[in-house]
């Protein structure tokens, strides 16, 4: 009887919901994980390489439209020059971030917006889905604020 249990208790879970979503993931660690090689850790940026993240200013300057911007980039990457606290960025694409689910890339938005943005937006899994299936890089920088 206790066999049979378990598989059935397994079962019940996942029909209940019991499948982590975004908000049950760790947006941090999963940044860490996907994003920190080139971000670096905690978003501050590798000069040269990748801007820093945690820019307050840059997130709230976007308003309503953050979170439709940071899903259209991890969905779609970004290719453009741009100076972020006087330092230039020019010639290295963000490319989509691979091998991500739109519940972790929700997380990792989310956080972004949260902790490094400093902002009371967050990315649902439709956002990315929508994103990837809807979002063209020119609509991406067509949303960028005009200056840093």
């Amino acid at each position: 009887m206790t066999a049979v249990r378990l598989p059935l208790a397994a079962l019940a879970l996942v029909l209940a919901g019991g499948a982590a979503g975004a908000a049950d993931l760790d947006g941090a660690a999963l940044f860490e994980q996907h994003c920190s090689a080139c971000h670096a850790s905690g978003g501050v940026g590798t000069p040269g390489l990748a801007p820093p993240l945690d820019r307050p200013e840059f997130w709230q300057a976007l308003g309503d439209n953050a979170p439709k911007y940071i899903a259209g980039v991890v969905t779609q990457g970004l290719n453009m020059p741009i100076t972020v606290r006087g330092e230039m960025y020019a010639g290295t694409m963000m490319p989509p971030v691979p091998d991500t689910t739109d519940d972790e890339l929700a997380a990792i938005s989310t956080w972004v917006l949260d902790t490094l943005g400093k902002t009371d937006k967050t990315v649902t899994p439709d956002d990315i889905a929508g994103a990837r299936d809807g979002v063209k890089m020119a609509d991406v920088k067509a949303l960028r604020p005009a200056s840093e």
